[in-house]
């Protein structure tokens, strides 16, 4: 893990033509920024063209899971805590949700988490090394759903050639998200890929699994009757 937060840009310019994400400027709180100059060092891996080694990163773990933009961390963090025989790795580019993250980790000591801020997509094809992961989850991505922005939407053929290299025999690629026309694309590009098996109904939809939190806006929505798609598909 690295010894340098980079504060002033996480994200470094890469041409690529279509993101799957803004990097938006947010308010970061005094602990915040604390922890991003205190607790990065410890935490933090940076973006780099080598492929990762999981067996310096989590010694003795040999599961590793992966999140892909974990918001303020609080999930990602709850499912490392109670997960302690597995390695996690959490993918965010928003400053203000990486500084709330490493608190968390700091506040309850985790040894089995591991944060970066880099493009997701440059990440897996650059860092994770083939038939590695256990998991990958996507929960509440941005659902670009007007249309002329549904190019960006994650979840694409790039996408899941990229998972098809980096997950294991029998591992799961786990989505979820609050926008039943954004649950629609997944079920549609997840059904329509011979190399994945649909661990749900008909549709692609799956029941919650226990081991995803429930967070504070997912709390709201269902409160304000919003329905939640889960979606899970295992690499044959």
């Amino acid at each position: 893990m690295s010894t340098d937060f980079p504060v002033k840009d996480i994200v470094p310019v890469h041409k690529r033509a279509i993101r799957s994400f803004v990097k938006r400027k947010g308010r970061q709180s005094d602990r915040q920024k604390q922890a991003l100059q205190q607790y990065w060092p410890e935490y933090g891996i940076e973006y780099s063209n080598a492929l990762l080694d999981f067996s310096q990163l989590f010694p003795d773990l040999s599961v590793v899971k992966l999140e892909i933009g974990f918001g303020n961390g609080e999930s990602l963090v709850q499912m490392a805590k109670l997960d302690d025989s597995s390695g996690y790795i959490g993918i965010e580019v928003h400053t203000p949700g990486v500084g709330n993250c490493l608190n968390l980790i700091h506040d309850q000591q985790l040894s089995n988490l591991g944060l970066m801020t880099h493009d997701a997509i440059e990440v897996l094809q650059s860092m994770i090394p083939p038939n590695s992961l256990s998991a990958v989850f996507l929960f509440f991505p941005d659902p670009w759903h007007k249309k002329r922005h549904n190019k960006r939407r994650i979840v694409n053929n790039v996408f899941k050639d990229l998972l098809i290299k980096v997950l294991k025999p029998g591992a799961v690629l786990h989505m979820a998200t609050d926008w039943q026309d954004y649950a629609e694309h997944m079920a549609q590009e997840m059904l329509a890929d011979s190399r994945f098996r649909n661990l749900g109904n008909e549709l692609g939809y799956s029941e919650k699994p226990d081991y995803r939190p429930i967070t504070k806006f997912e709390r709201r929505g269902l409160r304000l009757g919003h329905g939640v798609w889960d979606l899970m598909f295992e690499k044959r």
